[in-house]
């Protein structure tokens, strides 16, 4: 199965020439020219990496991968700018960027960069699809997102099913509520909600046995929640 690489970046000739050099190296190559069209097309798609520029028409980079990281999606993303501030570096990475290359840049750096997204990526996917946990009666298989009680499934939705798997993923560790809302939902600039107290709620009314006496999701009074299966 061909590697498939989606291309948002706005300067013609450089989408020219990446698409060249990457289908030379055998991947399968697409391409969009402004924000819009490039997350429709990652959203519609599924891609193995995406080559993001910081700089787009119509809406940013930054915003592009916030969006795509709220939307549950893990897809590699390497952000291409022109911008060679420190702070445009950390935003890009905390926005949920998976690497960072500043133009100009040389071919094989690029090259080799794109390698090393693309193979761990893949080693984490291996794993993932192989980890299943078991908390008493209770069962959780990471790679078929399949969550069953005394073989009864409970059905779950997508993002109570991410809340699930960062917490036993980060099992017997207080995770605050602002944790949560990065990682979990990807939001950088972090606003005034209660929705992680109420998928919290959600999740307990469905995986505990009582939820009004929960046994595996424990709230730490001001300091957040704890998975303590």
């Amino acid at each position: 199965m061909e590697t498939k690489i989606l291309i948002v970046e706005d300067e013609l000739g450089l989408v020219r020439s990446l698409q060249d050099r990457l289908r030379k190296e055998g991947y399968a190559v697409k391409s969009a020219r402004d924000g819009v069209s490039g997350l429709d097309l990652a959203t519609r798609e599924t891609f193995d990496l995406i080559i993001l520029d910081l700089m787009l028409p119509q809406q940013s980079g930054l915003t592009v991968c916030e969006k795509l990281r709220q939307s549950g999606s893990t897809t590699p993303i390497l952000m291409l700018t022109a911008r060679r501030q420190t702070v445009d570096k950390v935003i890009g990475l905390r926005t949920g960027a998976d690497d960072y290359l500043t133009k100009p840049f040389q071919m094989e750096e690029l090259l080799a960069r794109i390698h090393a997204l693309i193979r761990h990526a893949t080693r984490q996917a291996s794993a993932a699809s192989s980890a299943c946990y078991q908390f008493g009666s209770l069962r959780i298989d990471i790679g078929s997102m399949e969550v069953s009680r005394n073989d009864q499934i409970i059905i779950l939705s997508r993002r109570e099913f991410q809340l699930l798997r960062y917490f036993v993923e980060h099992r017997g560790a207080t995770i605050s509520r602002e944790e949560l809302l990065r990682e979990v939902w990807g939001y950088v600039t972090l606003p005034s909600t209660r929705t992680v107290d109420t998928h919290v709620a959600w999740l307990r009314k469905k995986i505990e046995l009582d939820p009004a006496n929960p046994q595996l999701i424990l709230t730490v009074t001001g300091l957040g929640h704890k998975f303590v299966g």
